[in-house]
């Protein structure tokens, strides 16, 4: 039987929050220092659900790694030579993307037998146009049980050269490649069909792969070139910015009701792109300050906008539950999301059907919603599709003066597993 959680009705919030390491740079990093020149000392590591499939999968494919600090701190020691030994396994990656995505690339380089699968929803998520783009560029990748989803077959053969991948669906699979690219032995140029989705994503893999000595060439995000036959070294030491996308709820409980809320564990400068939420936040009405270090927000009088968020879409999840506080009743729309619907479940069904079970008027199109703020909240049971963010953002509806029940509030175990612990040390009651 799946727990409950109900919240009570939040008066204010106020205090000061340390962020967890940002998931996207998490395993990002851990794979990239596992196959570099070097041993890697990353700190502020997430501990989490998609994190601790990427440690399983590197220690299954003999990596040596040690954990400290409550898992935060990881001595990486880096094996280049990783790809070049014979591997035959399966390894199960649950619903981790983040896992499956750039491992699928990493391990199409050399001769192996690697299976790599997921639980239940992992096999929905599409992966054909990965999967698709490295076997232009040579790799032998087979389907195991449905065509273009996970479980998948890899057995090497990926030498580079000229690819053309779709740019709507996921960063990810361009992340894939980027990373994998400078191991094979061409040069690989990757043309991008359509409209690159999450931009900032990008950047962040980039910013990273740099890090560790590697150069992209990018063309206005049209066209990407790398250098093969190429090695990664280890920067030695790597810090791991808190989670953006975690901040964000808390922000955003400020900008309804705050008295004072500082996050810590990012600055104005993040690599990350939903540091970019700040600017909606302050559009919509709320009031923010940057520091090199940190951000806090206080309580605004919030209004409804229209807004392009394909470069933050994980972050406008978070908007889609302001948009709940605006005042005079101000509608909100959020376009050209249409990769919600390949997530961890698709968002854009489950929050149209969760506003509207506390009294929001809800429709959605292909790539977008359009929310109109309840007149009067609704104490719902919200169902969390076992997505993280979704139980995450809900949490934000006891600010409303109704109480909110949560089924499956554990699934936030996937990038924070204390939220809601957190979430409680900020918060006033009424008395």
């Amino acid at each position: 039987m799946q727990k409950v959680l109900t919240l009570q009705p939040v008066s204010s919030v106020y205090g000061e929050i340390c962020l967890p390491g940002s998931k996207s740079i998490s395993n990002r990093v851990l794979l990239i220092s596992a196959i570099s020149h070097g041993t890697t000392y990353l700190k502020n590591l997430l501990d989490s659900d998609d994190v601790e499939y990427m440690l399983n999968a590197l220690r299954q494919l003999g990596i040596q790694f040690t954990l400290s600090n409550n898992n935060k701190n990881c001595i990486m020691k880096g094996n280049p030579n990783l790809l070049s030994s014979y591997h035959k396994m399966s390894i199960f990656l649950g619903n981790a993307g983040t896992a499956i995505r750039p491992l699928t690339g990493v391990l199409s380089i050399y001769n192996n037998d690697i299976i790599l699968t997921g639980d239940s929803r992992m096999k929905e998520r599409p992966i054909h146009h990965l999967v698709n783009a490295l076997i232009q560029g040579g790799a032998c990748i087979e389907y195991l049980e449905q065509e273009n989803y996970p479980p998948i077959r890899i057995s090497g053969g990926f030498q580079g050269g000229k690819i053309i991948i779709k740019g709507n669906i996921s960063s990810q699979f361009l992340t894939s490649l980027l990373i994998t690219a400078p191991l094979a032995k061409l040069d690989t140029t990757i043309f991008i069909k359509g409209i690159l989705v999450s931009k900032p994503y990008i950047d962040i893999t980039i910013n990273i792969m740099k890090s560790f000595g590697i150069n992209v060439s990018n063309d206005n995000y049209n066209t990407f070139y790398i250098k093969g036959n190429q090695q990664y070294y280890s920067p030695e030491n790597y810090w791991i910015e808190g989670d953006a996308s975690s901040a964000s709820y808390f922000l955003s409980a400020a900008a309804i009701k705050g008295q004072y809320i500082r996050v810590t564990g990012i600055g104005k400068n993040s690599i990350q792109g939903d540091i970019q939420f700040l600017d909606v936040l302050e559009k919509m009405g709320a009031k923010v300050y940057k520091s090199n270090n940190f951000i806090e927000c206080y309580q605004g009088n919030l209004i409804g906008i229209d807004l392009d968020a394909n470069h933050i879409p994980d972050a406008a999840m978070t908007i889609a539950i302001l948009a709940l506080f605006s005042h005079n009743g101000s509608i909100t729309t959020i376009r050209n999301i249409y990769n919600w619907r390949v997530k961890e479940t698709d968002r854009l069904y489950a929050m149209k059907t969760e506003l509207r079970k506390i009294g929001a008027d809800v429709y959605t199109g292909k790539d977008f919603i359009c929310i109109t703020p309840p007149k009067k909240f609704i104490h719902a049971t919200i169902n969390t599709y076992n997505d993280h963010r979704i139980a995450m953002c809900f949490s934000l509806i006891a600010l409303s003066n109704q109480p909110v029940t949560i089924i499956n509030p554990e699934c936030v175990s996937k990038t924070f597993p204390n939220y809601f612990s957190e979430f409680l040390k900020i918060s006033i009651f009424k008395k």
